[in-house]
């Protein structure tokens, strides 16, 4: 069984006040045995004044010891009532500027005793030096109300500033505690806000969306115009990727679980080798290398993918002009790897260009990489490139699932 070691003293300021007091309290007991008698016994002339001295000097392990320091100051208290009464001038004067046979440190012990006994213990201290300074078995005017004022006052007036201190900090913490439980019933009324949204956005949004994709592809098959049924496709397949968008964000916004994950076809818009096409084509080479079945991973990861090559190959093309770039994703069961890599720039890059930019894509990236569950890396390549990577999961659980609607990917 360990103990708790207590401090010195719990602050520099109270360590600085118990210095104060003790330094002060040793000067006035070195005054008054000055201005007054000197003891008479043979522990000599100023046994008095070192027995005073030391229990003033006690005052500074209070805190590390205040059980010791009390009953010390006890025990000096007996002596010096003891030597009063069956040997005067021993430890105290025959005729004393002090009336009390307390030590004059006493108030301020008891005091201070408050902060780190039980009340209790205190109480029952406080009656013992009231006791031994009042001498009630011979009750005077002349000791009586100094002896109450110099050991009880202390200590009931230190109780009553000391439970009135733990009244406010437990007021304090009821508060505190109120504002959290406050805070958490906001964020529960937001939570229950968004996915009444997301209830709203799944019901209406996603049916109109659900329609124009129907009506889409029906025109497509019965129309006898090529143009016509160019635009139908092309009406059909971005009104799905709208719906696959949607569902993602209405399961986030629901922040539920996925039953099981989803496939997605490479043939699909988001296949980051059409973002490879691209690039090469305003001058940019890019090499791209994929290793394994993009099927593997959901719509969601893939699209986070596709976000980070298109991010990336942005940033190439804008701050590292006539340099290379090297896409590659791999694609194994517990998820996708993706890189972007880029050698060091072969000119300085446009300014106009490169500060069209909000400067917030790669935190963007980040978030949105963080949000399906996976970790997002960039910093510079060695040879003054840049790299940007990420670890994706298979799939990020979603309140979707695998329900059907007719812009899944899996068409």
């Amino acid at each position: 069984m360990t103990s708790t070691r207590r401090p010195m003293w719990p602050s520099r300021a109270d360590g600085f006040w118990l210095f104060f007091a003790a330094f002060a309290f040793a000067g006035l007991n070195v005054l008054l045995y000055a201005l007054g008698e000197v003891t008479t016994g043979p522990l000599g002339p100023a046994a008095g004044l070192v027995l005073q001295v030391t229990c003033d000097l006690s005052l500074v392990l209070l805190f590390r010891f205040p059980l010791q320091v009390a009953w010390f100051l006890v025990g000096a208290a007996v002596a010096m009532l003891a030597s009063d009464l069956f040997a005067p001038g021993l430890l105290v004067a025959v005729h004393p500027l002090a009336l009390t046979t307390v030590p004059t440190i006493t108030p301020v012990v008891l005091s201070q005793l408050a902060r780190v006994l039980d009340r209790r213990t205190v109480l029952w201290l406080a009656g013992i030096f009231t006791v031994i300074a009042a001498r009630p078995w011979v009750p005077s005017w002349s000791t009586t109300p100094f002896a109450v004022l110099s050991t009880t006052l202390p200590a009931l007036l230190s109780l009553y500033f000391e439970a009135r201190r733990q009244l406010l900090q437990s007021l304090r913490d009821r508060a505190e505690r109120a504002e959290r439980e406050q805070h958490l019933l906001a964020e529960q009324a937001r939570a229950e806000e968004r996915r009444r949204l997301a209830g709203e956005m799944h019901d209406v949004v996603t049916h109109r969306l659900s329609l124009m994709v129907l009506h889409a592809g029906a025109l497509g098959v019965t129309s006898r115009e090529a143009p016509v049924r160019t635009a139908a496709e092309d009406i059909r397949r971005e009104g799905a990727l709208a719906l696959d968008e949607l569902r993602d964000l209405v399961g986030v916004l629901r922040n539920g679980a996925e039953v099981g994950a989803r496939t997605l076809s490479p043939e699909e818009p988001g296949d980051p080798a059409r973002l490879v096409e691209e690039s090469r084509s305003v001058g940019v080479a890019t090499e791209l290398a994929v290793d394994g079945d993009p099927a593997q991973v959901s719509p969601t990861v893939a699209r986070t993918a596709y976000r980070l090559v298109q991010e990336a190959l942005t940033n190439v093309r804008k701050h590292a002009p006539g340099a290379s770039a090297t896409v590659s994703l791999r694609y194994h069961r517990d998820g996708l790897d993706v890189s972007v890599a880029n050698t060091a720039a072969a000119h300085p890059p446009d300014p106009a260009l490169a500060g069209s930019g909000s400067g917030s894509g790669l935190a963007g990236l980040r978030q949105r990489v963080e949000l399906v569950g996976g970790r997002f890396d960039a910093g510079p390549a060695p040879g003054g490139g840049f790299r940007v990577g990420a670890i994706l999961p298979a799939y990020v659980p979603t309140a979707e699932g695998t329900h059907s609607d007719p812009g899944a990917r899996g068409r």
